[in-house]
């Protein structure tokens, strides 16, 4: 079944977009909510219309899109977790955590926009924020464990303990 999308519906598809869906999805779903409306060939000589009517606007919306991107590039997120012993989070960092952590570096987005896998070890992952169809930002996103704030001091700490052991059991055999 061909539907007309009235929204951006992640994916799915964006606005004005012809996409086929399946009969249940499109009559129970898509077209009762007005998310969509069935693509006839009426409907499609409207949208074509609409299309070249819309075209600065649509323009308008590509710069402004472009413009939140690139307030994103370079943005590194790291995310404090409770984690278990093996490096598990408690819970899971999710497109909610992500959008609550922009929020703190004085970005506001929508949690609707972000895709990502749910991430649930200490590691790095990436988020993808979708402003536009053509205008998408990846953000890395790296999660560490609460008591471990900063991974790469964390490090250097136990490369010296090694070395202050390894010193220390060359001093004892002498």
């Amino acid at each position: 079944m061909e539907i007309i999308l009235k929204e951006d519906i992640i994916g799915l598809g964006y606005k004005n977009d012809i996409v086929n869906v399946k009969g249940g999805y499109g009559r129970n779903y898509l077209i009762p909510t007005g998310k969509g409306v069935v693509a006839s060939v009426s409907a499609k000589k409207q949208l074509a219309e609409d299309l070249k009517q819309q075209a600065a606007k649509l323009a308008a919306y590509k710069a402004e899109a472009q413009k939140r991107a690139a307030q994103l590039e370079g943005v590194v997120l790291t995310i404090v977790a409770k984690v278990s012993a093996t490096g598990v989070t408690y819970g899971s960092v999710n497109t909610a955590t992500v959008a609550e952590e922009l929020l703190k570096q004085g970005i506001e987005i929508d949690r609707k926009i972000i895709t990502m896998r749910d991430i649930k070890k200490v590691g790095t992952s990436e988020a993808t924020v979708h402003f536009h169809k053509e205008v998408e930002v990846k953000i890395p996103v790296t999660v560490v464990a609460e008591n471990q704030q900063n991974p790469v001091a964390a490090e250097e700490k136990s490369e010296e303990l090694v070395a202050d052991t390894a010193s220390d059991t060359v001093a004892d055999k002498k």
